[in-house]
């Protein structure tokens, strides 16, 4: 036999055993957001992603049999390393979009008003209306503006 169909893949208890832990870990925060719990955002916020890191670990462990055996050290460590390359690049945007945010310019109702003769439309109509009038003048006068 190949060592694939040697292993276990655990039993139908262990997978109820799994399914449920799954299930409850999805219905708390759904019923947290849905029943508008009085809390502070931030509170829930952590609450539900802790929930859902906990649901990783119940996924790793009953549905892909992740095991710190010796037979399974390199699944492990390859998990391990995936971990940590995600952790960096979440923290890494996050890091980001907090930056961004704080060093950008606030959106403010002063800062939304526009200033009519900086529309583009206005200003080619007035450039326009002058450089007829300055060209015309400068004919008068002799002046082409060509060397």
């Amino acid at each position: 036999m190949s060592a694939h169909s040697e292993a276990s893949h655990g039993t139908m208890g262990q997978l109820m055993t799994g399914f449920a832990l799954a299930a409850i870990l999805s219905i708390i925060p759904f019923a947290l957001v849905m029943m508008e719990v009085d809390m502070a955002p931030s509170t829930l916020v952590a609450i539900i992603m802790g929930l859902g890191a906990v649901q990783i670990v119940v996924h790793l462990v009953y549905f892909l049999h992740l095991k710190s055996s010796t037979e399974e050290g390199w699944t492990l460590a390859a998990t391990v390393l995936a971990v940590v390359i995600v952790a960096i690049v979440l923290a890494g945007s996050l890091w980001v979009m907090h930056n961004m945010n704080a060093n950008m310019m606030p959106m403010s109702e002063g800062n939304m008003v526009m200033d009519p003769e900086a529309t583009p439309g206005a200003s080619m109509s007035d450039h326009g209306a002058g450089h007829d009038a300055g060209h015309d003048a400068g004919e008068a006068s002799g002046h082409e503006g060509h060397n």
